[in-house]
């Protein structure tokens, strides 16, 4: 069998394509991994093969983000639905630590990924609560805008919070925070935590300003099953500090000791079994945008992407709805619908027809959903904005 394969424009929000020479380099390691005659998903994950892929990883993410001795990086089992249980829980007991007191997470709405983050700390009766959610400043009720700081930030100066949480950019609902509000920056007792599940590698960061970040593979990095994390040195420190008897006295929830953070750290990702396969693929990945020419080249790709998508959406205004205003657009998930009605089939027919795949939106909003995430070239890309006119210009 060939490892050759005609190159897919598919714009599916997750699992999502990968880089074909990652997939076909995999391929091969996934046989006989250097040499070894195991395939990489067969050695022992604390072999010293194993760790070089989790130390290069590291290595490779570190260099990319630029990120600062002040964080450490390691990788979970799990997804984001992991993360929300584990963020709650970890960081509760890391403000515990350094405060001696209890207050609850903040959490900043934007979509239903932050929401359900919310939920899942209040479902666990870890202490929480909404600073906001989009729909209240929404005329319809929905989600598809971030309000000004100025609207909300208010809720936040003066108040207690062990760590204020969103999530960067919304599959679903196609809405990205174009930057860190300031008031959480400029704040140095707020530890933002964030989900960067969709936009992790996309654009630069300044990691510093972060107290944890959580990206999820299966969008923009990786396989399902993985998760990376960075998170400043400190929080693992104070976790490390607390004791469970104490938490226990206090009611908190105990973190399972396969996602305590200081424990995970400690033993390098490998306190249990990492799958060390989806690893090294995200490994693959990493190397794949070095030698791009890192996130300066990437991001600039992205932003070239985003633009003629959103310019082709827009410049049929009778025939496309946008429900995102434009100060909240994502760039990795572009969502719209027809706004006539009878023709979404019809869509997707044509599209796949056309071999452009993955655009169904998400089932609990319908429509279309984009996701041009880093594997989607500016070539597919515009595929797809040929098509978008070409439906337009024979249906309206």
């Amino acid at each position: 069998m060939s490892l050759d394969r005609e190159e897919p424009n598919h714009f599916g929000a997750g699992p999502a394509q990968l880089p074909t020479p990652v997939l076909q380099q995999a391929a091969k390691d996934l046989i006989n991994y250097n040499g070894l005659g195991l395939g990489i998903g067969e050695i022992s994950h604390r072999s010293k093969d194993a760790t070089k892929v989790i130390e290069d990883a590291k290595a490779h993410l570190v260099e990319l983000l630029d990120i600062p001795d002040t964080h450490e990086v390691f990788f979970l089992q799990g997804g984001g639905t992991t993360g929300f249980s584990s963020l709650a829980t970890n960081l509760e007991a890391a403000y515990i630590a350094k405060s001696g007191e209890v207050a609850p997470g903040g959490y900043l709405v934007t979509g239903s990924w932050s929401q359900k983050a919310y939920e899942e700390a209040h479902r666990l009766h870890v202490p929480a609560k909404v600073i906001f959610s989009t729909k209240e400043f929404s005329k319809d009720g929905k989600y598809g805008d971030i309000p000004e700081e100025s609207e909300w930030c208010d809720r936040v100066k003066g108040n207690k919070y062990a760590y204020v949480y969103l999530c960067e950019n919304e599959t679903v609902h196609g809405v990205e925070w174009p930057s860190l509000p300031k008031c959480l920056v400029e704040d140095p007792n707020i530890e933002i935590v964030a989900d960067l599940s969709s936009d992790i590698l996309s654009r630069r960061i300044d990691v510093s300003k972060y107290g944890v970040i959580m990206a999820g593979a299966q969008k923009n990095i990786g396989l399902a099953g993985l998760t990376l994390y960075i998170v400043k040195k400190e929080i693992l420190h104070n976790i490390s500090a607390i004791s469970t008897d104490k938490l226990a006295e206090l009611h908190i929830p105990i973190t399972p000791i396969a996602f305590d953070y200081p424990t995970v750290a400690k033993n390098n990702s490998a306190y249990n079994t990492i799958p060390i396969f989806t690893l090294h693929i995200m490994d693959l990945v990493f190397k794949h945008l070095l030698n791009k020419g890192g996130l300066i080249a990437q991001e600039e790709e992205n932003k070239e992407k985003a633009k003629i998508l959103y310019e082709a959406l827009d410049s049929y205004p009778n025939f496309y709805n946008l429900p995102v205003t434009a100060r909240a657009r994502s760039s990795m998930n572009v969502v719209f619908t027809l706004k006539k009605e009878g023709l979404d089939e019809k869509f997707l027919k044509e599209a796949s027809e056309s071999k452009l795949t993955g655009l169904k939106g998400h089932r609990s909003v319908g429509g279309f959903r984009a996701s041009i995430y880093n594997a989607l070239t500016l070539k597919s890309v515009q595929l797809l904005v040929d098509f978008v006119k070409k439906f337009a210009e024979e249906n309206q």
